[in-house]
C-alpha cells in the first residue's frame, strides 16, 4: 500500500509540475496585444513609436509589462499593407494602431470590421470613407487627422510669398496614394487658379521616380516646388532635400523633419500630440471604451519652420513678414 501511495503522490506532483508551463502560457496570452501597422519602415517611425508608447504609459500601459506591441512594416510598398493587416487579424490582436497615412488605416479597416482600429491620417477621414462623423466615428475605428486639404493651399501661399514673381511652380505627389493625391492636386490647383497661377503636377512613387521628377524640374526651370504630404516622401526626406539643394529649387514640405534635414521650409501640424493620442486611445479601448464613442482628434498647432542656412545657400532673402510668422528658424 505504501508503494502505491508513493506512486500516486508522484503522479499528482508530476501533473502539478507539468501544469506550471501551461499556467504561464495562459498568463502570457492574457496580456493584450496591440498590432501596429505602418506603410513606412521601423527606422523612419522609431521617434513616432516612442510617442505612441508615451500615450500608452500615460494611460497605465507599458510595453513588455501589461501590453505587447506587434509590428508590421510595409517599407513604402503600399500593396503589402492588405496582407500585413490580414496577418494581424489572424493573430487576433486586441487593437490595431495604424500610422503612415490613411493607406494603412484603409487596409486595416478592409481587413476587420470588429477589431478596434486607431489611425492617424492626413486627409479628411469622412471623405476617405474611414468614419461617418468626427464627433461619433461609428463602427470599430477612430483616431486623429491633420486635414491636409486645408494645409496644401497654405503651403502654396507661402511659396508665393517667398517667390512672388514665380511663373512655374510644381507639386510632387505620389500617384499610388490615389485618393489622397487626387484631393491634394484638386485643392492646390483650385488655390492656384484663384490667384492666376499655373501648377505643374509631377508624380513619384519610387526612388527613381523622384530622380526623374527633379530632372524634369531642371528642364522646365521650375521656380519653386511643393512636396505634397505622403508617407513615402517622408521616408525619402534626405533624398528630396539633397536633390532640391542640387537643383537649387526652393521647396516647401509638410513636416519640420524636412527643414531640420536641410529643406528650405515646412508648414504642417505638430505631430507629437497626434501620435501620443494614438497610444492614449489604444489604452482607453483596452480598458473597455468603444472606438465609435471616441471623437476624431484634430491638431491644435500648425508650425512654420524656415531653414535660414538653406535660404542663404539658395541666395534667397526671406521676406520679413514670413520671418515674423515663423515658429522656428534654423540657423
Amino acid at each position: 500500500m505504501a508503494s502505491f501511495i508513493g506512486r500516486r503522490e508522484f503522479i499528482v506532483t508530476l501533473s502539478g509540475t507539468a501544469a506550471w508551463p501551461l499556467a504561464a502560457r495562459a498568463q502570457q496570452r492574457a496580456i493584450p496585444v496591440i498590432g501596429l501597422l505602418s506603410s513606412r519602415s521601423s527606422a523612419v517611425d522609431t521617434p513616432l513609436i516612442a510617442l505612441i508608447r508615451q500615450g500608452l504609459n500615460e494611460t497605465g500601459f507599458g510595453e513588455g509589462q501589461n501590453v505587447t506591441l506587434d509590428y508590421r512594416w510595409a517599407e513604402g510598398q503600399y500593396d503589402r499593407l492588405a496582407g500585413l493587416a490580414a496577418d494581424l487579424v489572424r493573430r487576433q490582436v486586441a487593437v490595431i494602431v495604424t500610422i503612415g497615412g490613411e493607406v494603412s488605416a484603409l487596409a486595416a479597416k478592409a481587413a476587420s470590421a470588429t477589431i478596434p482600429i486607431v489611425f492617424v491620417s492626413g486627409g479628411d477621414p469622412i471623405t476617405m470613407g474611414l468614419v461617418k462623423s468626427l464627433h461619433r466615428p461609428g463602427g470599430n475605428i477612430t483616431g486623429t487627422c491633420t486635414f491636409i486639404a486645408e494645409i496644401e493651399p497654405k503651403r502654396l501661399e507661402l511659396l508665393r510669398e517667398l517667390r512672388p514673381h514665380a511663373t512655374t511652380t510644381a507639386v510632387l505627389v505620389n500617384p499610388k496614394n490615389i485618393q489622397q493625391a487626387e484631393i491634394q492636386v484638386s485643392d492646390i490647383q483650385t488655390a492656384a487658379r484663384s490667384v492666376g497661377q499655373q501648377i505643374t503636377v509631377l508624380n513619384a512613387s519610387t526612388i527613381r521616380d523622384i530622380e526623374a521628377a527633379f530632372a524634369t524640374l531642371a528642364q522646365m526651370r521650375a521656380d519653386a516646388l511643393l512636396v505634397a504630404t505622403d508617407p513615402f516622401f517622408f521616408t525619402r526626406a534626405a533624398q528630396l532635400v539633397v536633390l532640391a539643394a542640387r537643383h537649387a529649387i526652393p521647396t516647401v514640405y509638410s513636416r519640420r523633419e524636412f527643414a531640420a534635414a536641410g529643406g528650405l521650409m515646412s508648414y504642417g501640424a505638430n505631430q507629437n500630440d497626434s501620435y501620443r493620442v494614438l497610444g492614449v486611445y489604444a489604452a482607453r479601448i483596452l480598458k473597455g471604451e468603444k472606438p465609435a464613442d471616441l471623437p476624431i482628434q484634430r491638431p491644435t498647432k500648425f508650425e512654420l519652420v524656415i531653414n535660414l542656412s538653406t535660404a542663404k545657400a539658395l541666395g534667397l532673402e526671406i521676406p520679413p513678414p514670413l520671418l515674423a510668422h515663423a515658429d522656428d528658424l534654423i540657423e
